[in-house]
């Protein structure tokens, strides 16, 4: 009996059926200690998936996480389990070329799972525009954009050394925008350490923080005023998740724009934080919502609510970071840009080509699918054994 829920299309190429799915997990160390308000980490982990089609193509994606199931709750061991045992099994057989199809039986076969579900399809993605000879971007929708303004994070906790590691990028013109971590130290020391390096920064840069759902709302309110008189030019997620309420609450009476991101998985959150007027601006990511269609439908309902767009990352190399771009670079709106910087943190990548920075901008890659090569010979140096 045919299933309903997934028609069978009288239409198929053989040759684009899903033959093989193959997960690696790698450890590739950064360049320096990256601190968040609720971990650190000196090495970055991924999923690299592997994704093999009948007439030979083979797509990657990648999932990233950070030190853990601590800023979501997939982990890199969890990832490569459930796609293994799970995600893989549901799509094999099937055709590369409906995506959204392989979406639903994903859905079907696992709730969330949002960074593996990304990983692949964008994988997907990668082994389809091979196969056709064209960007994913192009099977996204097009090109509004070939480049994207990027910023870089500075996450040491040391301002001294956060200041030379600045002043460095903007002398290699390399980035004019700092996102600043805060939340890991007492609010009157991170507040103190945002005043150092905006004095030091005063004229040349922009700064943005990030306080990862640090704060309650006494302090973020009280922060937050420090930060307008700084001359900040946007906030991250300075109460927890949850506090939809309190958020909303905080934006009424902050100088300073407010963005949401581990508010906003789906686009039902997204919805909700619209219907909440709880944020002016939204970081979307592969990871939470679950792939590239996923994150054009979070940024719809966002650019119909009048939300700013910001091309937020989890340090992804350039397999990751290339498949977020395919996507930014069909956004009618990217006002914020994006931090898709992750390339340039780790010793080495997993690419043969890197991505480009230049002129404090990250350029899309040319070429077929993601436009990027994995390197096999750091991919087995880095992987996990």
């Amino acid at each position: 009996m045919p299933d309903s829920t997934f028609p069978v299309q009288a239409d198929l190429r053989p040759d684009l059926a899903i033959r093989e799915v193959r997960t690696t997990i790698v450890d590739v160390p950064t360049v320096r200690r990256h601190k968040l308000s609720n971990t650190a980490v000196t090495a970055q982990g991924y999923v690299i998936v592997e994704l093999r089609l009948e007439n030979g193509v083979t797509g990657i994606g990648e999932a990233a996480t950070l030190g853990g199931p601590r800023w979501a709750e997939e982990s890199v061991e969890a990832i490569k389990a459930n796609i293994d045992a799970y995600l893989a099994p549901a799509i094999l057989g099937q055709p590369a070329d409906r995506i959204e199809a392989a979406g639903a039986r994903l859905d079907a076969a696992a709730k969330r799972n949002n960074a593996a579900k990304g990983a692949i399809e964008s994988a997907l993605f990668d082994a389809l525009g091979k196969t056709l000879g064209v960007p994913a971007a192009a099977l996204l929708g097009g090109v509004v954009r070939d480049r994207v303004p990027v910023l870089w994070t500075l996450a040491s906790g040391d301002p001294a050394q956060e200041i030379e590691e600045a002043q460095g990028k903007l002398e290699r013109r390399l980035h004019d925008t700092f996102k600043v971590k805060v939340g890991a130290q007492e609010p009157a020391a991170d507040m103190a350490r945002l005043r150092r390096l905006a004095a030091a920064l005063e004229g040349r840069a922009r700064l943005v923080v990030d306080a990862n759902q640090a704060w309650g709302r006494p302090v973020a309110l009280r922060c937050l005023a420090e930060m307008a008189e700084m001359g900040v030019a946007l906030v991250e997620q300075p109460v927890p998740a949850e506090d939809l309420t309190g958020l909303a609450a905080l934006r009424a009476r902050s100088a300073v724009p407010l963005m949401a991101d581990e508010c906003v998985f789906s686009a039902a959150d997204m919805l909700e934080v619209a219907r909440r007027d709880a944020a002016d601006v939204v970081s979307l990511k592969l990871v939470k919502h679950g792939g590239l269609r996923a994150l054009q439908r979070v940024a719809g309902i966002a650019e119909a609510a009048g939300i700013g767009l910001y091309g937020g990352c989890l340090l992804e190399s350039s397999v990751g970071a290339a498949a977020h771009l395919h996507a930014f670079a069909g956004l009618r709106a990217l006002e914020w840009g994006c931090e898709h910087f992750g390339p340039q943190i780790l010793v080495e990548d997993l690419v043969t080509e890197p991505l480009r920075f230049e002129d404090f901008h990250i350029h899309l890659p040319a070429g077929p699918g993601l436009g990027v090569t994995l390197d096999q010979d750091k991919l087995h140096r880095f992987a996990r054994r």
